[in-house]
């Protein structure tokens, strides 16, 4: 068996910058149990061909979180009764990555009828006209940080627009979405400090959406969240108002955070090599090849936890019932029997297969979204930026290692086209 720390490795802060040499090591046993402390232990993938399968098995849960417990507020009232109630309502009403079918495939369908081709292709040229404002706003600059710059400002205003949320609000969720996100990190889950962090930050966005909702009501527009607030789906289907609210909470956090990374690494990945930054400004036409690739190469998502309702056989090991996953989508995506020299950084792949935006049911939503936004992003960064450097290589990396990225990226340039 490997080494049981591999996986304390890969959440260690001090192998963010690189975690795809522990990764290979991983990968000499496709599915492998790390040790957590407990008798269970933690059962990793971390090969193409078994996180695809484990992707697709119907007997591995995706509710993994545990019971919700908000923090007690010392009013005998609130603890013995409130408090309850809303852990009760919070577990039944769970953002649907975190439950299972039916339950999961109702409210997917109806970010979907909402999420319709028209309105998302309609941001591509929204989202150009807002990286070049970006830019503008920049010019006469001798260096840029990538990350407050543009890579955050951009998918932030483009979710909020598409759901609706008045342009004063948007800075609100810039510390909402950075403290949710850190539900998708394992530790965080029997961290008591971190959940009750986020507990409070929930009921402060979740306060905030429900008072929009009701605004949505009586003023319906022409944006996602009028859509979800007033119509049903062809089947009939229409959401309730508190798993409204949860889906709202998860589309504005997961709309930004993980376009964030993608145009992050991209740009770090194509300073890196000049020559593909250099390809891509001569010709922009390159830009879905170049998204493809870093999908591939550098996803913002670097894994993501699951749990087996039964035992499974996977890869010549037996995954007992009741176990822990992490799906390691970042190795899988760096195997070597599916992308022969799965270490460069090659564009002009072909048959990328990559798990850059998860699989099967819990395929990424804004998938279409998040290639505009990064597409707009890097094509003009590349045929705008003067003689662009790295300041600093590694960056500084975020804390998390499931969203996995740069906190900033200060780039050196002589000046803006």
């Amino acid at each position: 068996m490997p080494d049981a720390t591999l996986l304390d490795q890969v959440k260690d802060f001090a192998n963010r910058a690189d975690p795809y040499p522990i990764y290979a090591k991983l990968r000499e046993h496709p599915v492998s149990r790390q040790d957590d402390g407990t008798e269970a232990g933690t059962w990793v993938a971390a090969t193409h061909g078994a996180i695809s399968s484990l992707l697709h098995d119907p007997r591995v849960s995706s509710e993994t979180l545990p019971p919700a417990d908000r923090p007690r507020t010392g009013n005998p009232l609130t603890d013995l009764i409130v408090k309850p109630l809303k852990d009760w309502m919070m577990d039944r009403h769970r953002v649907f990555i975190f439950r299972d079918p039916p339950d999961h495939d109702v409210l997917r369908a109806s970010v979907m009828h909402q999420f319709s081709r028209a309105r998302v292709q309609a941001m591509r040229a929204r989202s150009e006209r807002l990286v070049a404002d970006l830019l503008n706003e920049k010019c006469g600059a001798r260096e840029i940080d990538a990350v407050d710059d543009l890579a955050y400002p951009l998918p932030v205003t483009v979710i909020c627009e598409l759901f609706g949320v008045p342009r004063e609000d948007e800075p609100k969720f810039h510390g909402w979405a950075t403290q949710l996100a850190t539900a998708l990190e394992p530790d965080s889950l029997s961290d008591r400090e971190i959940r009750d962090a986020n507990s409070r930050t929930f009921d402060a966005i979740g306060g905030y959406m429900a008072d929009l909702i009701k605004e949505k009501r009586r003023h319906p527009q022409d944006d996602m969240l009028s859509g979800l607030a007033n119509e049903a789906t062809p089947e009939g289907a229409k959401m309730g108002d508190y798993d409204l609210i949860a889906t709202s909470i998860l589309m504005l956090v997961a709309g930004h955070e993980t376009t964030v990374n993608l145009i992050t690494n991209g740009l770090l990945t194509l300073l890196r090599h000049p020559d593909e930054l250099e390809r891509l400004r001569q010709d922009p036409r390159r830009a879905p090849r170049v998204i493809e690739e870093l999908l591939r190469y550098e996803p913002p998502v670097q894994f993501r936890t699951r749990r087996t309702l039964s035992a499974i056989d996977v890869a010549g090991v037996t995954i007992p019932e009741g176990a822990d996953l992490v799906l390691l989508l970042a190795s899988g995506n760096r195997d070597g029997a599916v992308f022969p020299d799965p270490d460069r950084f090659d564009p002009d792949r072909a048959g990328i297969r990559h798990l850059g935006f998860g699989g099967s049911l819990h395929y990424c939503v804004g998938a279409p979204l998040a290639r505009f936004e990064a597409e707009a992003a890097l094509t003009a960064l590349a045929s705008r930026l003067k003689a662009p450097r790295l300041i600093e290589d590694p960056p500084p990396y975020r804390s998390g290692a499931a969203l996995r990225g740069p906190e900033h990226l200060r780039v050196a340039i002589d000046g803006i086209l």
